[in-house]
C-alpha cells in the first residue's frame, strides 16, 4: 500500500480525556442509583456518547424514557464540557506535534476520526485545528464505532480511497474499525489488547512513522 494520510483518534491518541469523562459518566451512574468504577469506563473506551449511556443502563439492567434519556445525555456533555474547559496545548501527549511535523513534511495528508461530538472543541482547545486536512463529525454518521463509519467519512472527505489511508487507535472498538473500513491499523497501547492492530506502538509519541510509510 501507499499511504496517502493518517487518520487519528483524538482521545488516547493525541490528548487523554478519559478522566473527565469518568467523572462525568460516574456522577450520571450515581444519579441513576448505580455504581461506577473506572473497570466500567474501560467498557466505554471508544464507545460514543449514546453507547456509553445505554452500557450504562444494561449494567444497571434499568430502562428511561426517552426524554429522560436525552436528559442524561445533555447532563454529562454538559459536566463533561465544564471539566475539560481548561484543556490547552499543554495537555498534548509528547511527540504528537513532531509527529504532524513528519507527516506534513512528507505531504501526507491529516484526518481526525473522534467518536466525540466535542471533538472541535477539544482541538481547538489543543491548538491543532489547522494541522487537520478533514475532522470527522460523529454527529453526521450513522453507526460509531466499532462500525468503519467514521472512518470512511473521513477518508471520503480527504479525497481518498479507504486503502490509501491508515488508522491510528487506542481502544479495541476503534481498531475494529479501522480494519472493517479497509484501512492499515496501528494501535497505541498494549499488543496483548489490541490484537487485531495490524503495529501496535505503547504511545503516540513512539510510532515511527519512517517505518509506518516504508
Amino acid at each position: 500500500m501507499t499511504v496517502k494520510a493518517f487518520i487519528f483518534d483524538l482521545d488516547g491518541v493525541l490528548t487523554d480525556t478519559a478522566e473527565f469523562h469518568f467523572i462525568a459518566w460516574q456522577a450520571t451512574a450515581h444519579q441513576l442509583g448505580l455504581e461506577f468504577t473506572r473497570e466500567d469506563n474501560e467498557a466505554l473506551k471508544g464507545v460514543d456518547r449514546v453507547g456509553s449511556l445505554q452500557l450504562i443502563l444494561d449494567k444497571g439492567k434499568l430502562t428511561v424514557s426517552e426524554e429522560k434519556f436525552q436528559q442524561l445525555l445533555l447532563e454529562k456533555n454538559k459536566h463533561y464540557l465544564e471539566l475539560i474547559n481548561d484543556i490547552n496545548p499543554g495537555n498534548l501527549f509528547p511527540g504528537v506535534l513532531d509527529c504532524f511535523a513528519a507527516l506534513k513534511a512528507k505531504g501526507i495528508k491529516i484526518g481526525l476520526a473522534s467518536a466525540s461530538k466535542n471533538a472541535a472543541f477539544v482541538v481547538n482547545k489543543l491548538g491543532i485545528s489547522d494541522v487537520f486536512d478533514f475532522i470527522g463529525d460523529a454527529a453526521s454518521v450513522a453507526n460509531s464505532k466499532p462500525a468503519p463509519d467514521i472512518f470512511l467519512s473521513v477518508a471520503e472527505g480527504l479525497g481518498l480511497a479507504p486503502e490509501d489511508c491508515l488508522g491510528v487507535e487506542d481502544a479495541v472498538a476503534g481498531v475494529s474499525a479501522i480494519k472493517s473500513a479497509g484501512m492499515y491499523a496501528v494501535g497505541i497501547g498494549e499488543n496483548s489488547v489490541l490484537t487485531r492492530a495490524d503495529i501496535v506502538f505503547p504511545t503516540t509519541g513512539e510510532m515511527d512513522v519512517q517505518q509506518l510509510l516504508s
